[in-house]
């Protein structure tokens, strides 16, 4: 459990970080969201952060998050921020309003077909791999269009955007590189009509989302500026 005084200081540094980044983009900090991610953190500290007016939450495992978002009430809004294997699409689109992590024309089928099955109409983004790293999940920038137009079709889900993960390695500028690479594939979608020019940015983790948000993020995925260094296994 996170401690709570600590835990509101990181939250107003936090929002501190993502409003300087916006001033030196000339960016309105308005028009980015704090995504707190709370892989590894129990769900008390989900409550502590509602108590703070935070109302959105991330995970990147499902059976983490399936305990957890059953013990949270009222019930937040749920991001899956994780790979997601076709096995547990059935899963994610029951627990999560959002799924970051559609990388594959398989991978978006399931989801939607399950989505039909249980009545859900979860928001998606495409993840793609802007960095090249052959660790990564996300579908290749050259196979993104294509993507993002199958999905747009698949009912019901709710296309939103792009989702990446900075590289490993690289320092600031091998981040701002793929950051911009995204913004740049969503600029080529809008102007073939596929995704909106408001369409969500989501880029940038604790490490670096201030180059994020800088390039163009709409969407920060913050963990441990947020909670702290993660417990070594955290109960529920």
């Amino acid at each position: 459990m996170a401690d709570a005084d600590s835990l509101v200081q990181r939250l107003e540094l936090s929002k501190q970080r993502i409003g300087l980044a916006c001033a030196r983009a000339g960016r309105n900090p308005a028009s980015v969201r704090l995504l707190p991610i709370t892989k590894g953190f129990p769900a008390e500290t989900v409550r502590q952060a509602m108590g703070l007016g935070l109302t959105e939450f991330g995970e990147n495992r499902i059976q983490e998050a399936e305990p957890k978002i059953a013990a949270v009430t009222p019930r937040p809004r749920w991001h899956l921020v994780g790979h997601l294997q076709s096995n547990k699409a059935k899963r994610a689109v029951q627990l999560f309003d959002v799924i970051h992590s559609l990388d594959s024309a398989g991978i978006a089928r399931e989801v939607a077909k399950r989505a039909a099955q249980e009545g859900r109409e979860p928001v998606c983004l495409v993840e793609v791999n802007t960095s090249g790293d052959a660790t990564k999940f996300g579908a290749a920038p050259g196979e993104v269009l294509a993507l993002l137009r199958l999905v747009r079709e698949l009912a019901p889900i709710r296309l939103a955007g792009l989702m990446t993960i900075g590289p490993l390695g690289g320092g600031p500028e091998g981040a701002r590189a793929s950051f911009r690479a995204l913004a740049a594939l969503r600029r080529q979608a809008a102007d073939e009509g596929i995704l909106g020019q408001d369409a969500e940015l989501s880029m940038g983790m604790s490490d670096d989302f201030e180059i994020a948000i800088e390039e163009g993020s709409t969407m920060v995925r913050i963990g441990t500026a947020l909670f702290g260094v993660r417990p070594a296994r955290a109960p529920v």
